[in-house]
């Protein structure tokens, strides 16, 4: 599992022009296995956007596979930025898929609704300036509830010729307080995203809590299957990747 400030990398995804978290991963595991695997990750995540737990699956021999717990931690400490750390190493089985065999994916994204500017949190949150009607917002969270075509919030370039059809299982408001500062945060889990579809959902909450539009509104833009009805894209900065549902029979820690 890693856990990355996305901030300084272009997405999770190997890019060809542009420093990705997944590159940096694979530029480190190949000083210590002495050869570059393919390293798959769970989901892909928007240049911008931090990771709590973003599971990623490597191939190994079974010599590599004798290294430890405790020696994988250290070599990838000394060999990572210090903006990306491994959490957890696990074993899976022959041809275990992170993005694959992931049941679901579960995000949340973090608004500083308020006049006061945040400091120690700021990187990690959307610091909006206004505040926002969250019982409004919260209306309208049910109608993105259930498996549907999410064509609405999707990047236009990623939508042609894709199926854009998912399924959300949760979709809810909360508060937690981060160095002493009160965040708004939404929450949503699904069995996969679109491109940008979490930030864009989360625009279009706001225009709602901003009494700009009703929470029926979020019906309207659902059924019409076109980014231009849904609300504007909320800025990367407050959106992390918490983390991946799996059998819990398919992940072991390593010894």
């Amino acid at each position: 599992t890693l856990c990355y400030i996305g901030t300084a990398y272009h997405g999770s995804q190997v890019q060809s022009n542009a420093l990705s978290v997944t590159e940096v991963v694979q530029d480190a595991m190949e000083t210590v296995l002495h050869c570059r695997e393919d390293v798959k990750g769970c989901s892909r995540t928007d240049a911008g956007v931090h990771a709590v737990a973003q599971f990623i699956s490597v191939p190994v021999t079974d010599a590599e596979l004798a290294l430890t717990r405790r020696r994988w931690l250290r070599a990838m400490d000394a060999l990572l930025p210090k903006d990306i750390a491994i959490n957890e190493v696990y074993k899976a089985r022959k041809g275990f898929s992170a993005r694959f065999d992931a049941r679901s994916r579960t995000y949340t994204y973090r608004i500083a609704d308020r006049d006061a500017r945040p400091v120690l949190s700021r990187g990690a949150v959307w610091w909006h300036r206004y505040p926002l009607d969250v019982e409004a917002m919260s209306a309208a969270c049910p109608a993105l509830l259930g498996e549907q075509d999410f064509k609405s919030f999707c990047k236009v370039a990623s939508a042609v010729g894709k199926p854009t059809h998912r399924c959300v299982m949760r979709a809810e408001f909360g508060h937690e307080v981060a160095f002493g500062e009160d965040i708004l945060t939404f929450t949503i889990e699904g069995n996969a995203f679109l491109h940008s579809m979490v930030r864009t959902i989360v625009g279009t909450l706001v225009e709602i809590g901003m009494h700009r539009r009703e929470p029926e509104w979020m019906r309207e833009v659902i059924d019409a299957c076109d980014r231009t009805a849904a609300g504007p894209t909320a800025p990367a900065c407050g959106l992390t990747f918490m983390g991946v549902d799996y059998d819990p029979a398919e992940l072991v820690v390593l010894d």
